[in-house]
């Protein structure tokens, strides 16, 4: 990781710095809020530490920060149907915004690669549950009114035997 020294104005005297870390996450959160950017692709290191469970706000993007200003390389994938021009304008447009609003450096130059495009998957159709073949209940004998309902037989008693 890179740090470099910014002779940027200071009202208590000292230094300000940022490490190209920094600036490069800056450039890939803005870059992921532009409509029609689907991801940024990396370096096959970068998909080994996401694989370790470390989320990468680097990915696809690098920077090179100088005393005063910067530039950025950046791969995205389009979404299908954009048109890609207009998305990687507005990308340059948006990380030009974010780094010399959040840091102060002069953008100098930010370049857009377009890697590939991504297709929405098609909605796979669900699958018809499969119905069993239930025979139909017996339907209930229908109350006929004035006749009144067979009481239930008391259960006999046990016998007692005779005490002797």
């Amino acid at each position: 990781m890179n740090e470099v020294d910014t002779n940027m104005e200071s009202t208590q005297g000292g230094k300000i710095v940022f490490a190209d870390d920094v600036v490069a996450t800056i450039a890939y959160l803005a870059a992921g809020e532009v409509e029609g950017v689907h991801a940024m692709i990396g370096t096959t290191m970068e998909g080994l530490t996401e694989k370790l469970g470390k989320k990468n706000y680097t990915k696809g993007v690098k920077v090179e920060v100088g005393a005063e200003e910067c530039t950025c390389d950046i791969t995205i994938v389009v979404k299908y149907g954009y048109r890609i021009q207009a998305v990687a304008q507005k990308v340059q447009e948006e990380i030009k915004n974010a780094i010399e609003t959040m840091t102060g450096l002069k953008v100098v130059e930010i370049n857009v690669n377009v890697n590939a495009i991504y297709f929405e998957p098609e909605p796979k159709p669900e699958p018809k549950p499969k119905i069993k073949a239930k025979a139909e209940p017996e339907p209930e004998p229908e109350e006929v009114e004035g006749e009144p309902e067979p009481e239930a037989e008391p259960e006999p008693e046990p016998e007692q035997e005779p005490e002797a």
